[in-house]
């Protein structure tokens, strides 16, 4: 069974844990009753999870080949408990070698990692998504260059993995302005975020691909992406989308930002 590549927000910093026992704020609960229905939305339960995150960027793609222990806090100035938050799912080896071969086949040189902590834009979103951390999970960087179409190449290169029950997800935010928040911000950020759904929505799979590299002609969109790194994932998710039909999956709004995820396939 083909999975779908999905990009997904990761909310922000701990947003979903702030209240130990308790409900999240209602900003984030529809993120977070989206997040929690991911699993049950696919064709099947897959295999692996390969996951590209915002926070982590090296020069070349790099597979991480450990289990992401222990965790790492990368966000500043909230409670103590969530620096003891825990998503302990069992890496995937296997996956990682792997993609590292359909990478290195599509000409792309790749980086090994075995240490280095799972970010926020990990074990945030799947502490919601796999609660009970029972999926191998595969980490995959950014290239700091930050090229577009380059994101978009490894997404292809990656997109055999799909018919090999492995769950390709971009997790970023379709709005990522820090400096930009509250009820002023909703107008520009509606703008913004319909052009980026038209654009990587768009039912012709090249121009899709084109006009997603192209993001910086669309509305507003330094102002929603003051730097891209956030928007990335979502490249190698339509790349690793190929052909196949784009929707839109989620919409929702925080902190004033309109903020999508998109599923191919």
């Amino acid at each position: 069974m083909t999975m779908p590549s999905l990009f997904i927000p990761h909310g922000g910093g701990p947003c979903f844990f702030m209240n130990p026992g308790a409900e999240p704020d209602p900003m984030w609960r529809p993120m977070r009753d989206y997040l929690a229905g991911l699993i049950a939305s696919l064709p099947e339960k897959p295999r692996a999870v390969l996951l590209i995150s915002g926070h982590w960027e090296e020069e070349d793609a790099t597979l991480h080949f450990g289990n992401g222990q222990p965790l790492l806090y990368d966000y500043h100035g909230f409670p103590p408990h969530t620096y003891q938050l825990q998503w302990a799912a069992p890496g995937a080896p296997d996956v990682a070698a792997r993609a590292a071969e359909l990478l290195g086949q599509s000409g792309f040189a790749t980086g090994i990692e075995r240490t280095r902590g799972w970010d926020h834009g990990v074990f945030i979103p799947m502490m919601v998504a796999v609660p009970g951390a029972d999926i191998p999970l595969v980490q995959m960087s950014l290239q700091t260059a930050l090229d577009p179409a380059e994101h978009v190449a490894m997404g292809r290169a990656l997109s055999a993995l799909r018919d090999e029950g492995v769950l390709i997800i971009g997790s970023g935010m379709s709005f990522h302005n820090l400096r930009e928040r509250g009820p002023q911000v909703v107008p520009a950020s509606t703008v913004w975020d319909a052009a980026l759904t038209d654009a990587v929505t768009d039912s012709d799979p090249k121009r899709r691909a084109a006009r997603a590299i192209d993001w910086e002609a669309l509305a507003n969109a330094r102002y929603a992406h003051p730097r891209e790194e956030h928007l990335l994932p979502l490249m190698v998710a339509l790349g690793a989308g190929g052909e196949d039909l784009a929707h839109l999956d989620w919409r929702g709004e925080v902190l004033g930002w309109a903020v999508s995820a998109y599923r191919f396939g």
